[in-house]
């Protein structure tokens, strides 16, 4: 059996939502009757039911309904990506990255990016909210995680260190610190992980942990801001804790380092690999990483 063509699937669908073929038919831009033509036919061609026509509209069959089910999500994805193709401009590129990686990291870079592309409109869009590449009219993400996204393509950029970082002045006041010494610290936790990063750190090192921490965090960049307000030590991410190390706000404690457990990748959907916008973009950020690499340091 040959496949029915796709509009006679998305005229289904507006059929099934409206029920009424009037308003169906208005929607698709056909008449009644030519809709009317291509729901007999693509009853036809499945040999099964699909609508019950009445005085006051149309409802699904058992097999309609079935064939809604599966179908719509399908319809709706492909609806999506034509309306993108139609509103974005030729020459326009929108990332979506997280607000701690667009600070410390991509800005500081991005004018040399702009500079090299003077034609090209970005959009740079800072959330913590996971991309809805079917839903949002956004080409690629910088994200930070395990680098599996399922149906996306991931690219590894970075990886992330963690160390001990406080104000200067905590270590006017108290004094170089061994790497267990820190247990007797102030402390500052990350809520949302159960501050993870600090059991690690004891494991890894000696000492306990604090019975309390001074303060609990859920976002990063605000656990770095108030290490730097002298608040406690926090476990960072010096990669993105570096342009505040950079600026003399904080110092890193030890030398002591940990791996993190994820990456920065750049995320995106097999349907803008060919996008000449974004390849632009992901060779010049796999140039500015191979030009400046982060330093590892001893552990």
């Amino acid at each position: 059996m040959s496949k029915p063509p796709l509009h006679t699937l998305q005229a289904f669908v507006a059929v099934a939502r409206e029920k009424n073929l009037t308003r169906a038919a208005a929607q698709m831009n056909l008449t009644v009757s030519a809709l009317s033509h291509q729901m007999r036919a693509l009853e036809e061609r499945l040999g099964r039911k699909l609508l019950e026509r009445g005085p006051r509209g149309v409802s699904l069959t058992p097999h309609g309904t079935r064939l809604l089910d599966e179908v719509a999500v399908h319809v709706d994805g492909i609806e999506r990506v034509f309306a993108r193709a139609r509103e974005q401009p030729a020459n326009t590129l929108t990332i979506s990255a997280l607000p701690s990686f667009s600070s410390s990291w991509l800005m500081p870079r991005l004018p040399a990016f702009m500079a090299r592309h003077p034609g090209l409109e970005f959009n740079l869009q800072t959330t913590t909210a996971v991309v809805d590449f079917d839903r949002e009219p956004v080409d690629a993400a910088l994200r930070y995680g395990a680098g599996t996204w399922a149906g996306l393509t991931s690219e590894h950029l970075l990886d992330e260190q963690l160390g001990p970082i406080a104000h200067p002045k905590w270590l006017k006041e108290l004094g170089k610190p061994a790497p267990a010494d820190l247990a007797g610290w102030p402390l500052l936790g990350e809520y949302d992980d159960n501050s993870a990063h600090w059991r690690r750190w004891f494991a890894e090192f000696g000492g306990t942990l604090p019975k309390r921490y001074v303060a609990s965090f859920t976002d990063v960049e605000l656990l770095h801001r108030a290490a730097a307000q002298g608040l406690g030590v926090a476990m960072g991410r010096l990669l993105l804790a570096k342009p505040l190390i950079d600026n003399g706000a904080l110092i890193v404690l030890t030398r002591e380092r940990m791996p993190a457990k994820y990456g920065h990748y750049l995320v995106y959907p097999p349907c803008s690999a060919k996008y000449p916008p974004l390849i632009a973009f992901r060779e010049w950020l796999h140039g500015e990483i191979a030009r400046s690499p982060p330093k590892k340091a001893a552990k």
